[in-house]
């Protein structure tokens, strides 16, 4: 029988890591925010708009991202749940000031440590 993951320990885990690219544990340079995607990533913002990590990556260089933390954005709600042995999807709320947004994120231990397969935010009411 295969052995389970601890979830409790891999949520601590990810949640230092979201949101993704507002965090200095997630990465502070391109390169880091590279091996954080896997090469097939994508992501739908909240606009609806699909974008590929091509194009991640190329906002990314042109506009640094803003540090969560710096700006005060709190994430709550968060949740994890094992797809996989070494995948999970975690789900959290996200608050922006006056914006919230529902945040999903499709994670996988790698060799090299977590990276990021898909993310979806979708804007809230509240």
């Amino acid at each position: 029988m295969e052995e389970q993951p601890d979830v409790a320990s891999v949520l601590e885990e990810l949640c230092m890591l979201e949101p993704i690219f507002h965090t200095r544990a997630f990465g502070v340079t391109l390169d880091d925010f590279a091996r954080r995607m896997v090469d097939d990533y994508w992501e739908i913002g909240a606009s609806g708009a699909r974008y590929d990590r091509a194009f991640i990556l190329k906002h990314l260089a042109s506009a640094p991202p803003v540090d969560a933390e710096e700006a005060c954005w709190v994430t709550s709600d968060h949740a994890v749940r094992c797809l996989a042995a070494d995948t999970f999807l975690l789900t959290y709320r996200l608050q922006q000031q006056e914006r919230v947004t529902l945040r999903s994120t499709l994670w996988r231990q790698a060799e090299q440590g977590w990276q990021i397969l898909f993310h979806q935010g979708t804007v809230s009411p509240s």
